[in-house]
């Protein structure tokens, strides 16, 4: 944290949080701008739970954004390791040190110079390392249902107290607790312990003027009737049996696909042609198309 940057003043209560988030173009509900108020005034770190493409990694960059804080994401995936969200030694720069000792004849005390390779200059911090030195700060864990068993029971430590050991240097601890969110799509379920750590908020798709709002808001250029009609459409798309549901991310690829073209409006022929900017899987097109394209993408 650098020294004489004043940090912006804290939003005084929910409803100045989502004024706040709404001043970036984030529309949050009255129950989510409560939920991260008090994630941010209590420090906890706030779970979000929610289909894909609901809006909760961007949440984080938002009130990121709102706080004058920096933002440090760690995507999660199957088979991420500690070392991999933590720390690792750069041991090119360790290997390039000793060689200069060498060449200088400065050899010494091995016991020393073997010391002096664990030198903070030699340490490659990640993300959760990041987090808590850069205090204060926004921390994003991605995606955490990807994560294996033992690297959420890891989690749940750092989470307990904010702090991480190095043998080496010793212990970092944040001065401010990192606002710490943490993201799942529901691909299992994360265990109860690390649930019982954090706030728990579920994300909803956006009810239809919320979603004209967002598309609105982020798309200017968009008309207030062809952000209607992808919305609508939208809508409908999401209450199919489909392997993946558009979420706001889609319909604002939708949405800006057609404005490119040049859409005024959302046709049926136009929406048949468009629809690889809101479905990802064939199943799904194949399903839509098989649908009465006329009662799916009317009008109105």
């Amino acid at each position: 944290m650098l020294l004489g940057v004043s940090q912006p003043t804290l939003p005084a209560d929910p409803v100045a949080l989502g004024t706040a988030l709404e001043a970036t173009g984030y529309l949050p509900d009255e129950g989510l701008a409560t939920a991260a108020y008090l994630a941010l005034v209590m420090h906890r770190p706030l779970f979000l739970e929610g289909e894909a493409g609901v809006g909760k990694t961007a949440l984080a960059r938002a009130l990121a954004e709102v706080t004058g804080r920096p933002l440090y994401r760690l995507q999660c995936y199957e088979g991420l390791e500690a070392s991999h969200a933590l720390y690792d030694w750069d041991f090119g720069r360790q290997l390039l040190h000793l060689r200069a000792a060498e060449a200088a004849n400065a050899a010494g005390d091995p016991a020393e110079l073997e010391a002096g390779l664990y030198d903070r200059r030699f340490l490659l911090a990640r993300p959760l390392l990041q987090a808590l030195e850069d205090s204060p700060s926004v921390l994003l864990v991605d995606e955490v249902d990807r994560a294996d068993d033992e690297f959420e029971a890891f989690l749940l430590e750092v989470l307990s107290d904010f702090t991480i050991s190095i043998p080496e240097l010793g212990t970092v601890r944040a001065e401010t607790p990192p606002l710490v969110v943490l993201t799942s799509n529901r691909t299992r379920e994360v265990h109860d312990a690390l649930k019982r750590r954090c706030l728990y908020h579920w994300l909803e798709h956006p009810d239809f003027e919320r979603e004209v709002a967002i598309l609105r808001r982020r798309l200017p250029d968009v008309t207030d009737s062809l952000a209607r009609q992808v919305a609508r459409a939208t809508a409908k798309l999401r209450s199919l049996d489909l392997l993946k549901p558009p979420g706001v991310a889609e319909a604002m690829d939708w949405a800006s696909a057609l404005h490119a073209l040049g859409a005024r409006e959302l046709d049926p022929d136009t929406a048949a042609r468009t629809l690889g900017a809101v479905l990802k899987y064939r199943e799904d097109t194949d399903r839509v198309h098989a649908l009465t394209r006329g009662a799916l993408f009317g009008g109105g």
